[in-house]
């Protein structure tokens, strides 16, 4: 079976693994760069059972062990960590107080996004997937169309284009998703052990930094906003004075943090819907279309478990985890 999967991130890349793992013949199309965007740039942040109660519970917890699962099996080159979480807060440029413990090495854990998403990708092509450079300009049955005149056809197409899954309400009519800016930063240090979530008043402003230590550093983000999304991902930067901000209230809030070197200053858009739920599962009215994106915070966490899920759905007419709650067809999503 031919598919084509639209977009590189951690959602089409995990796509992209699970149904080449099953003998697939897989094509991911990619406009900027694998794990260009959020899944490049995001946290990485994983919680077993932060979801409890919720649509989301069983697909975090099937994709909590997955990620283990994928740590192990895949020789872990993106860092899989399991670590403590702690809660704290904080009024104005001082020290954090932690407040309580809020996770364990059982139940809370950190990779590195972009290792994670070209790890898996990488994976996927060993099991002969290809990566193609261009544009999607268009989805028509099972056909894509390219900016540069190409079409690929194949028996399947799968979307998994971000916030820029928004394309597809022209496409195919499916609900809108839209993309929320978050700035991140990256510090170069091994100073920080464990995950921290943070509030603070910072003037007038009630701020939530996140704060967890990575393979690559210690990764921060506390500032968003919902600008225009641009047409091409590699157009997406900074609003004024976001990082200047960011990186003066991380140095103050977490003494390990003020004299780290700052090595990667980051913006990134994430996809989140009207009822912010993921939209996963076929796109009523056009057969062979299926679509996995709107995951908002929580994408690098349920990757895993929805690139399986879409892979089952995909080959098998159905998933073993009940996708109903994403249905592009629900309520609540006009």
């Amino acid at each position: 079976m031919k598919i084509i999967i639209c977009g590189a991130g951690a959602i089409g890349a995990a796509t992209a693994y699970f149904l080449a793992k099953r003998g697939a013949e897989v094509t991911v199309v990619e406009r900027h760069q694998v794990a260009g965007a959020a899944s490049g740039k995001s946290g990485g942040f994983l919680a077993l059972d932060w979801n409890r109660g919720t649509a989301l519970d069983r697909l975090a917890r099937r994709s909590f062990a997955l990620h283990a699962e994928l740590a192990e099996e895949l020789g872990n080159p993106w860092g899989y960590r399991p670590l403590d979480t702690l809660m704290g807060h904080a009024r104005g440029p001082a020290p954090a107080t932690i407040a309580q413990q809020i996770g364990t090495p059982q139940t809370t854990a950190v990779i590195e996004p972009r290792g994670f998403t070209t790890g898996l990708l990488d994976a996927a092509r060993r099991s002969g997937a290809k990566l193609v450079t261009g544009a999607v300009a268009g989805v028509s049955g099972t056909r894509v169309s390219l900016a540069d005149g190409t079409t690929l056809a194949g028996d399947a197409v799968a979307i998994a284009l971000g916030p820029w899954s928004a394309l597809a309400t022209r496409w195919l009519g499916l609900p809108m998703v839209h993309g929320v800016k978050g700035h991140s930063l990256v510090f170069r240090t091994e100073a920080l052990k464990q995950a921290l979530f943070l509030e603070v008043q910072d003037g007038k402003d009630v701020l939530t930094p996140e704060i967890f230590p990575r393979s690559d550093g210690v990764w921060a983000c506390a500032i968003s906003s919902t600008p225009g999304l641009p047409v091409d991902p590699a157009e997406v930067g900074p609003d004024a004075g976001a990082h200047e901000r960011l990186e003066a209230l991380c140095r103050a809030l977490v003494p390990a943090l003020a004299d780290a070197p700052v090595v990667a200053r980051q913006a990134c858009f994430r996809p989140l819907t009207a009822d912010g739920l993921p939209l996963m599962g076929a796109v009523p009215g056009a057969p062979g279309v299926f679509v996995a994106t709107g995951h908002s915070v929580w994408g690098m966490l349920n990757a895993p478990a929805s690139g399986e899920a879409m892979a089952e759905l995909v080959l098998d007419g159905r998933a073993r985890l009940d996708l109903r709650h994403f249905a592009p067809d629900r309520r609540g999503l006009s």
